[in-house]
């Protein structure tokens, strides 16, 4: 029989119903796979057992009077920890900022309350999620459940570490560059960065999303039927619309499918990577879709403006920082940001104006086909310790190329596992589809569970 804390939502749910088990065993089960985990990992913050054990408690109750109250009653759930949950502080990876507790639940984890998931409490990123990497100033190095040398990946690296090592079935993440889906990939999980607004958070900001993270993709999809309910705190959020998330079936004959698998910029595609995606790809055209090739769109120029205006961004808020606490942040944070000290306007306002242009590169490459299909990253899972692949704040983001574009272009993409190096290291295969079509990609991404060769198991972790 599965462990308790490897069970999906959707089996904890059917389970629940069936009175097989209940909410308390599950969550103890969670708690000490945590427990087991953790001395290795380090992917929380915030943990709250006592409180998770109230909430499942409440749960129980509820499922014994047979009157559960929202979609996931019971189901425990991580929150990454710059989604701000109530009376929990927020130090967004960094030990700069003043742990002041957070007076209310930001948009997503308010959804995920009312649903009555059991919030198991949050889980860790870099400092100001700048970094794809379990690297931080404040948490402890947070590392890779399949091989604790390596990298987790970030910014969303707890969450993508937990799913994998079964801390419960359901994480939140949040991705502006990759942030979801980078991690998701390095770890062997699913993830999906919805379109922009589809999931409403506070505060918004362009090309920042909050998206499920879970190891199928069947979750995820009940984990957006939750999430994706409407906020009016979030002013670019999408009108809400009742989508039928839990229809995954998809035809896949006459499908058109891109295959991008140069980026047209930053690192070079690992052969390991190539050959998995290429594999993916000839499944989906062994099942009647029509696969092309797709020509890199995106150039050195767009990268490195959109590098600039983060530069400036980011240095503004360090640089305003009292000295005592600008020197906790992660030096190679502070040495990057450094370079938007010096920047003009004109500088920072083309660097700004390369988010329009990746947007329209973007969709207007993808618009001939239904989905696009690339690497979700150029290389696997890198060592623990560094805070990005080159380990060169000068040019921090040579990984991002495939998964930076859909961020500014708002279209939903998706991350999933698709093969392993030799070395038994996940291939994340990344899935595009065109702006607010996060169904239609769900639909692709569960496509492949059902086509891909059986998964490896899940990593066990030795304290």
């Amino acid at each position: 029989m599965t462990a308790l804390h490897s069970l999906s939502a959707i089996e904890l749910i059917a389970a629940y119903t069936s009175k097989a088990v209940s909410p308390v065993e599950v969550t103890r089960a969670v708690l000490a796979q945590i427990e087991r985990c953790e001395p290795q990992l380090h992917a929380t913050y915030a943990l709250d057992p006592v409180g998770a054990l109230a909430q499942a408690e409440a749960s129980q109750a509820r499922w014994l009077r047979g009157e559960p109250q929202g979609a996931l009653d019971g189901v425990p759930v991580t929150i990454k920890e710059n989604i701000a949950t109530r009376g929990v502080p927020v130090p967004l990876g960094t030990a700069a900022v003043e742990l002041v507790p957070a007076e209310r639940d930001a948009p997503p984890a308010a959804r995920l309350r009312e649903a009555n998931a059991v919030i198991l409490g949050k889980t860790t990123m870099p400092d100001y999620g700048m970094l794809s990497s379990g690297l931080s100033s404040f948490h402890a190095l947070t590392r890779n459940p399949w091989d604790t040398s390596k990298n987790p990946g970030g910014s969303s690296a707890g969450a993508a570490a937990a799913a994998a090592a079964g801390y419960g079935p359901l994480h939140l993440g949040t991705d502006i560059g990759g942030s979801v889906r980078l991690p998701a990939g390095w770890c062997g999980i699913f993830a999906l960065k919805p379109s922009l607004g589809r999931i409403p958070i506070f505060p918004p900001y362009a090309g920042r999303v909050a998206g499920p993270m879970t190891r199928g993709v069947p979750d995820a999809a009940l984990m957006m039927r939750v999430l994706s309910l409407p906020d009016a705190r979030d002013s670019m959020s999408l009108p809400y619309q009742p989508i039928s998330w839990q229809e995954l079936a998809r035809p896949l004959r006459g499908l058109k499918i891109g295959l991008l698998l140069d980026a047209g910029w930053g690192l070079p595609v690992d052969p390991e990577v190539r050959a998995a995606v290429e594999s993916a790809a000839k499944a989906f055209e062994a099942g009647g879709a029509i696969v092309e090739p797709l020509k890199p769109f995106m150039t050195r120029a767009m990268a490195e403006g959109m590098d600039q205006f983060w530069r400036c961004r980011s240095w503004m808020d360090i640089s305003a920082l009292p000295p005592e606490r600008r020197a906790k942040v992660l030096p190679f944070i502070v040495e990057w940001a450094r370079g938007g000290a010096g920047l003009s306007g004109e500088q920072v306002f083309s660097g700004y104006s390369q988010m329009a242009a990746m947007r329209e590169a973007a969709v207007t490459a993808c618009q001939p086909f239904d989905f696009v299909f690339t690497p979700t990253a150029p290389i696997t899972a890198f060592a623990a310790e560094l805070p990005c692949p080159t380990n060169d704040p000068s040019m921090p983001f040579e990984h991002i190329a495939f998964t930076l574009p859909y961020n500014m272009s708002e279209q939903p993409a998706a991350s999933i596992n698709c093969g392993y190096t030799e070395s038994g290291l996940p291939i994340g295969l990344q899935i595009i589809g065109h702006r607010h079509d996060d169904l239609g990609v769900l639909q692709i991404a569960h496509a492949w569970e059902l086509l891909r060769p059986a998964s490896r198991p899940w990593p066990v972790v030795v304290a």
